[in-house]
């Protein structure tokens, strides 16, 4: 916990320190005008010794003199709080938008699998939090907890000029106070963290059940789900509860210590004027002070709270930037150059977890320009050999090559740009149709695209919304169909151009009309390209250079179509004799 609130410490440092000048001016500005805050209330003092001391109208002239030198203060001091606050107001919005830019690189960086196991929700939420911590620790350190202690070391400093003593007891007792504040502030943290991750927890709840609202309501499982968040809003309620009950005990301490203080200064100072030691504006100035130092004692309780609780906010955050990325370039990585797209899987040992192993021992050479299918059961190993072929995991053991190269060895982004996909459920950003399939080649003219859409067979949809290709598709693509988001994507593929093109599954959410017509496109996409194709409707890979049986992360069979339904009590047989409408003999 104390090495994360150390990195979230150290990262703000390194994004601040890169306007180094802004930090230091408003550092120096927070002490000016502490001065300049100040030394009004000495020259008060003043005035006040020299009409108890000389009642008469000869002490106008010295009186107002003063009064035009506060004027003077007063005016420079107001004059800094406006530079701080443009500086400020320059400085602070700079630094968190490096932050959430920090925060997003990052966080693109992570593999499929960290995505996987966390809610969108509860990642926004803690970018959010991240940025918005810096500013609430940016103006407690500015306005509040920095300044408060910068004015304690000045009103001090003043007091100590006019008695020793008191100024030194005030010193001490201030230092008692914020050590005892800052305990109470770090037994404090546990319990802020917690209620920082139930809020989180909450927000998670929140967006998961948003976006299945469908299932919810197709089901229906309102009673279930209101029962779930209820349990999570408690959870949020006692983490709150015990936090804020912590700082009431702090503020309790607080109210009874400045007390203490008050009655401990004020009787020191009526025995020292009794002393004749200090005089009656000595008198009134410590009260003035003693009220000023109240105020920030007091406060100073809750900014050291709230910089915990800010921090607690944050370390969330940090967490997930300290966490290396599970999926990174091999140092001096080289650009995959893919000419002819020949592809080997050699001697792949994977798995999601280390006690269940997906692919054993996996062997597969792909021809390029080769069209290869890849079928069997479901979870047998499939869709698992495309996320490895795209790096999306990395292997336990064995290799894979395209074109000769390790795919270990070479930039994922290289990687990538030679893998053309076309997923099961293509995802569309919630942006226009024109946008959404200009993405696979950012820049190309809108010609391009609308000929890559009809080749797709999808700009027959979209010439029928009133907005043609500047509709929007909704988050995630819902304003689409399933067929239509596929569409898209094979539009991309066609636009992609990449030597290697994968189909996982292209035409499962297509009538039989538009797969016809999609077909012919994927051939025609197909050629010159080596092709990987996952399918379940056998139907549609009859025509395969190559049909690959796979089940259990293992390689049954391998041949063409009209070789492997002639196999007696094959696999690939079976699952024909399935989809034909025959049965499966025993």
């Amino acid at each position: 916990m104390q090495t994360l609130t150390r990195q979230t410490i150290k990262i703000f440092w390194q994004h601040a320190r890169r306007y180094t000048l802004i930090p230091y001016t408003l550092l120096l500005i927070v002490v000016a005008g502490s001065l300049f805050r100040n030394a009004p209330i000495l020259l008060y003092r003043k005035i006040v010794d020299y009409l108890a001391t000389n009642p008469h109208q000869a002490v106008i002239q010295p009186a107002l003199t003063i009064l035009f030198v506060i004027i003077l203060i007063e005016t420079g001091s107001l004059a800094l709080r406006r530079i701080r606050d443009f500086l400020n107001n320059y400085f602070q919005p700079r630094v968190q938008a490096d932050l959430l830019q920090t925060c997003y690189e990052y966080l693109q960086k992570h593999s499929i699998g960290f995505f996987n196991s966390n809610f969108v929700g509860s990642l926004v939420t803690k970018v959010k939090r991240y940025e918005r911590s810096f500013e609430q620790l940016s103006d407690l350190f500015l306005y509040n907890l920095g300044r408060s202690l910068v004015e304690l070391l000045v009103i001090s400093g003043f007091l100590i000029s006019r008695n020793k003593l008191l100024g030194l007891v005030l010193l001490g007792w201030s230092v008692i106070f914020f050590v005892v504040v800052y305990l109470i502030a770090m037994n404090k943290l546990p319990y802020d963290l917690k209620r920082a991750r139930a809020d989180t927890e909450v927000t998670a709840q929140l967006a998961d059940t948003i976006t299945n609202n469908f299932n919810i309501k197709i089901f229906p499982n309102y009673p279930l789900e209101i029962k779930r968040f209820a349990e999570v809003t408690e959870n949020q309620f006692r983490a709150r509860k015990k936090s804020y009950d912590l700082g009431t005990y702090g503020e309790i301490f607080q109210s009874a210590y400045m007390i203490l203080l008050e009655f401990g200064l004020m009787y020191l100072g009526i025995r020292f004027w009794q002393k004749g030691t200090i005089t009656v504006g000595d008198l009134g100035l410590l009260q003035v002070y003693l009220f000023r130092i109240f105020d920030q004692l007091w406060d100073a309780g809750k900014y050291i709270r709230n910089t915990y609780e800010a921090l607690a906010d944050a370390n969330e955050m940090t967490e997930i930037l300290v966490k290396s990325h599970e999926i990174k370039d091999a140092p001096r990585a080289k650009t995959l150059t893919a000419q002819s797209g020949k592809i080997e899987f050699t001697n792949v040992n994977f798995g999601y977890h280390k006690e269940l192993e997906v692919l054993t021992d996996f062997t597969l050479s792909i021809k390029p320009g080769a069209r290869v299918a890849l079928v069997g059961p479901s979870g047998g190993g499939k869709s698992t050999i495309v996320k490895l072929l795209l790096r999306f995991y990395d292997l336990q053991s064995g290799q894979i090559l395209i074109d000769g190269q390790d795919i270990a060895t070479v930039t994922q982004d290289s990687l990538r740009a030679n893998v053309a996909l076309v997923p099961q459920d293509p995802v569309l950003f919630h942006r226009s149709i024109m946008e959404n399939i200009r993405y696979a080649r950012p820049g190309i003219s809108d010609e391009q695209v609308l000929e890559a859409s009809k080749l797709a067979h999808a700009h027959e949809f979209i010439s029928k919304f009133p907005d043609g290709y500047s509709t929007f598709v909704g988050e995630r693509g819902v304003k689409l169909s399933g067929g239509e988001r596929q569409r898209v994507a094979i539009a991309r593929a066609i636009l992609k151009d990449a030597p290697i093109l994968v189909l996982d599954e292209a035409t499962s959410s297509l009538d039989s009309e538009s797969e016809y017509f999609i077909q012919d496109a994927l051939r025609n996409l197909m050629t010159g390209h080596t092709t990987i194709v996952i399918a379940h409707r056998l139907s549609t890979i009859m025509q395969m250079d190559r049909i690959v049986v796979i089940e259990n992360g293992k390689i049954l069979e391998a041949g063409k179509h009209k070789e492997l339904i002639k196999a007696k009590k094959g696999t690939y047989q079976r699952l024909w004799n399935i989809q034909a409408g025959g049965f499966a003999r025993v």
